[in-house]
């Protein structure tokens, strides 16, 4: 297979390098979008026509209960899914699209790690797939998920918490200008997952766009923007006080609730 060389050892010589497009391009409209858009199962409708529109440079939200259409929606943006009906367009370009995938980076909920390669060998496949050879790049990404020092570590080795933080590497090392991270805080611990969020944040500084889908209702407050879902439909969009404030309620998940009309024990007296 071939591999980056770690940083301090021998790599390819000046001008190989191939550095994706950065984050800095975006097109004049917006990041993401996404028009009366479907996805059945056959009777289930995971999405069920769904309007959206991310300007760049934010954090957006996903947020609802297991079963409620992220991981769907999120693989319909990312183009790794077809629509059954209606339309997604990311960066100006209409999904599905393979030459766009270079400039999108994407976590799932699952680990799709090589148990048998290193860390290093893995972030440096999946570095290459989407042109990054650059090992400087590696070890910084490394860095910030805190594996800097674990790069020898064949995956076989590795705690459940450490293939998250190097899943979320393997989706940011290319630098991509949309981000779409699926639970990407379960099972990291408090700290780190603080240390994240400040990262996305600086990514959503510098003009990345994110798609982050959670059921941690807290986490609402750490995106820019969020989207409430329920039965691959959308109760509501904003940011979390637009929420709270929309259901009258003081926290995201009584909001959730409410606006799902679940009934709660407050509602029964």
């Amino acid at each position: 297979m071939d591999t980056i060389q770690p940083a301090g050892q021998a790599t390819e010589p000046a001008g190989q390098a191939t550095e994706p497009a950065g984050p800095a391009i975006q097109p004049a409209g917006p990041a993401i979008e996404t028009h009366d858009l479907h996805k059945a199962f056959g009777a289930i409708n995971a999405v069920d026509g769904i309007d959206l529109s991310f300007p760049a440079g934010r954090i957006y939200g996903l947020l609802g209960p297991n079963g409620s259409g992220k991981t769907t929606l999120i693989r319909l943006m990312a183009g790794l899914a077809v629509a059954t009906s209606g339309t997604v367009t990311v960066l100006g370009t209409r999904m599905p699209s393979r030459p766009l995938l270079a400039r999108i980076g994407y976590m799932t909920q699952s680990d799709g790690l090589y148990s048998e390669l290193s860390v290093w060998e893995n972030l440096s496949f999946f570095a290459a797939m989407s042109g990054q050879r650059d090992a400087t790049a590696l070890a910084e990404i490394l860095d910030v998920v805190e594996l800097g020092d674990r790069r020898g570590t064949p995956i076989l080795e590795l705690s459940g918490g450490m293939r998250r933080r190097l899943s979320l590497a393997c989706a940011l090392v290319h630098r991509p200008a949309v981000v779409f991270l699926d639970e990407p805080t379960v099972g990291v611990d408090p700290v780190l997952r603080y240390q994240l969020w400040d990262h996305f944040r600086r990514l959503a500084t510098a003009g990345t766009t994110l798609v982050v889908s959670s059921h941690v209702m807290d986490e609402g407050d750490r995106c820019d923007e969020l989207v409430l879902m329920r039965s691959g439909r959308v109760l509501a969009t904003g940011n979390g006080a637009d929420i709270r404030q929309q259901a009258g309620t003081r926290d995201l998940e009584s909001a959730f609730l409410k606006l799902s009309g679940v009934p709660t024990r407050g509602d029964a007296q």
